[in-house]
């Protein structure tokens, strides 16, 4: 059981905690904990860390509204790190991205190509360009033009995914079902669709497809 008083806090007492998506299980952020912050966490429920440049506590999201629902929290064997898996609010990034861990390079083994996370990773992308808007953006222009031009592209693409599987054309008709995900993607996140709903959905759908 996670106890206050086994943690291993560093000589200046603080503990880094590493934060997880709870659904995704995304890494979000790496924040530090005293003790005091840790059981206000524990009280209230939200992720609350030490800032070690203001040397005081803070609420994660107290000005952004970016808040961390902590759904649970545990150490490690050697009782010096903290793991937190939260239900994040918003983004967790202050620059806008949805983790602070977006700057990174994918080393896939030649039976591992394919970054298996990739839907969520294109949805998240899709909702920080509705967030931060990027000149030039293909994604923020569609966001700009509004919901009658994703909806006509939408329609567009659905054209296309027909037309590819007339043609019996398997490379035109991937190219153009992927086209048709990315749209519909844009059109969730304008409508403000989660991407667990729609696995949701598709777990009932398996279950009777299965039955």
């Amino acid at each position: 059981m996670f106890q206050i008083h086994n943690i291993q806090f560093n000589e200046k007492g603080l503990v880094p905690a590493i934060v997880q998506d709870v659904k995704t299980k995304d890494v979000l952020m790496l924040g530090y904990m005293n003790e005091e912050s840790i059981q206000q966490t524990l009280q209230t429920g939200y992720a609350t860390y030490y800032s070690r440049s203001r040397q005081k506590l803070w609420v994660k999201g107290e000005t952004s509204g970016n808040r961390q629902a902590v759904k649970s929290i545990a150490y490690d064997c050697d009782q010096d790190t903290i793991l937190m898996q939260v239900e994040q609010n918003g983004v967790a990034c202050h620059t806008g991205n949805w983790s602070c861990f977006h700057e990174k390079t994918e080393i896939s083994s030649s039976d591992e190509k394919y970054n298996l996370n990739i839907l969520n990773d294109l949805y998240q992308t899709i909702v920080n360009r509705k967030s931060n808007p990027v000149e030039g953006s293909y994604t923020t222009y569609l966001f700009d033009k509004g919901i009658d031009k994703i909806l006509k592209k939408v329609g567009e693409e659905s054209s296309e995914v027909i037309i590819g599987a007339k043609n019996d054309d398997t490379n035109e008709l991937v190219y153009e079902i992927s086209d048709l995900v990315y749209h519909v993607m844009v059109l969730m996140v304008e409508k403000g669709v989660k991407l667990d709903e729609i696995k949701e959905a598709l777990v009932n759908r398996r279950e009777k497809v299965r039955s």
